[in-house]
């Protein structure tokens, strides 16, 4: 069978000749840009199309935060690393049989749809206006879901906490005071080699304590970050978002623990490279004996999916709202229409705390009063009657206490493990770029 790489090149050799034809056609000799490999990933290809076409659209999204935009040759040889890892992923995947069907690709897209608040065909229309074709945005949600099935697999499922482990952190010190307090942190990657030469870390090294100065100096974060990193967040700014000291890698919760909001760490090591990480701000700290509110509620849920669309969804739930509010049995209701694993006790979620639910279902939780009914809330998963039974406020339970270390340490080991095994899985891969070749 002819090789994936081979029928790429020949396809490009055909798109040569017809552009050469076409000159000939016309009686004049024009220049035609023709695409071409830019890197060979084992035996798949990057092309310069589809380079392009990924940096195009990143461009747009940077424009349109306000973000400072390094030079394109720049941005060019970050994206198309970023795609080498990518293929790299998806290679690994399909080696050993990790995949999304097109049902679980349909289901994905639906809800990115209903987290925007359109139907499916606005969705689509506002995809193309803004020159993204469809086609190419569901291969691309394929991959990142792939993606993400690999890491729970590859890494997520891997990392064990052990039952001494979070006895020893909810007993230090440092661990209560970093589930009171959040960080707001940014970082950027120069990635090492696994098997680098002496030379290659000097050269590395040169070029992280320019971007360490640079940093320091007050340059653009985001634009530095966007130019020089490695990471998979880099195009984005870098920003890990607010996390407590517990779940950040411990070599970045270490360095950011005494540093004031704006300042940036002196530049640190690891085994994946050199890091250049900035506090952005710092908030919290005073949680004291972790006392928060709970609120005890219950709901219906009505799903929007292939078989009841978004305004179907909707008008039912009005109808299971107005015979609720009419004298109807919420709990009876529930067992009956609710399409979520509550179902069976009523609707009911039991005490809920504060980040236990989305977003948009919390927001209208949080604004009744107990025994008051909400009027339909759109979240991800559908469309949801909430009623609130009961407040308190009270410390968390020793359970519950110990879950949220699990956690904690869990996603601390996570992105360690992560980073490890992407340098790990890039180095050994056959990779060839061809970006600067003309």
């Amino acid at each position: 069978m002819m090789s994936f790489l081979l029928r790429a090149v020949l396809f490009f050799i055909f798109l040569a000749s017809a552009a050469s034809a076409q000159t000939v056609e016309r009686g004049y000799a024009e220049p035609v840009p023709v695409d071409r490999i830019v890197a060979v990933v084992n035996d798949d290809v990057i092309t310069l199309n589809e380079l392009r076409q990924r940096l195009d659209t990143v461009l747009e999204q940077l424009r349109r935060q306000g973000t400072p935009l390094p030079p394109r040759d720049v941005l060019e040889q970050q994206m198309l690393e970023r795609m080498v890892m990518e293929k790299v992923q998806i290679q690994h995947a399909r080696d050993i049989g990790v995949h999304v069907d097109d049902a679980q690709l349909d289901q994905a897209i639906q809800r990115i749809a209903a987290q925007n608040e359109l139907s499916m065909t606005r969705f689509r229309q506002i995809l193309e206006r803004d020159g993204v074709p469809f086609a190419r945005f569901r291969e691309n949600i394929r991959d990142e879901m792939i993606i993400a099935r690999v890491r729970e697999r590859e890494v997520d499922g891997r990392i064990h906490i052990s039952e001494a482990e979070i006895d020893h952190y909810l007993q230090s010190e440092a661990g209560k005071e970093d589930m009171a307090e959040e960080f707001e942190v940014a970082h950027i990657l120069l990635r090492s080699p696994e098997s680098a030469s002496p030379e290659q870390v000097v050269e590395l090294k040169a070029k992280a304590d320019d971007v360490h100065q640079r940093a320091a100096q007050g340059e653009n974060f985001p634009q530095l970050a966007a130019a020089y990193s490695d990471a998979p967040d880099g195009l984005s700014g870098g920003s890990l978002g607010w996390r407590s000291l517990d779940r950040l890698p411990s070599i970045f919760a270490e360095a950011v623990a005494e540093l004031k909001a704006g300042e940036v760490a002196p530049l640190l090591r690891s085994p994946n490279g050199f890091h250049v990480v900035k506090l952005l701000d710092r908030r919290g700290g005073q949680q004291g004996a972790q006392a928060v509110r709970q609120t005890h509620a219950r709901h219906i849920l009505i799903r929007v999916d292939e078989l009841l669309s978004d305004s179907e969804a909707l008008h039912k739930a009005e109808g299971l709202h107005d015979r609720i509010a009419h004298g109807e049995d919420f709990a009876e209701l529930a067992r009956l229409q609710s399409q979520d694993g509550s179902a069976a006790k009523g609707g009911d979620l039991g005490w809920l705390y504060p980040g236990d639910t989305v977003p948009e279902f919390e927001r209208a939780m949080d604004a009744l009063e107990p025994g008051k009914l909400s009027r339909p809330v759109k979240t991800p998963f559908g469309y949801h009657l909430i009623e609130v039974l009961d407040r308190r406020v009270q410390e968390a339970s020793p359970d519950r206490l110990r879950n949220a270390a699990r956690q904690a340490l869990r996603e601390r080991k996570l992105d360690e493990a992560y980073q490890d095994w992407l340098r790990q899985t890039r180095d050994s891969a056959h990779v060839e770029l061809k970006l600067e070749e003309n």
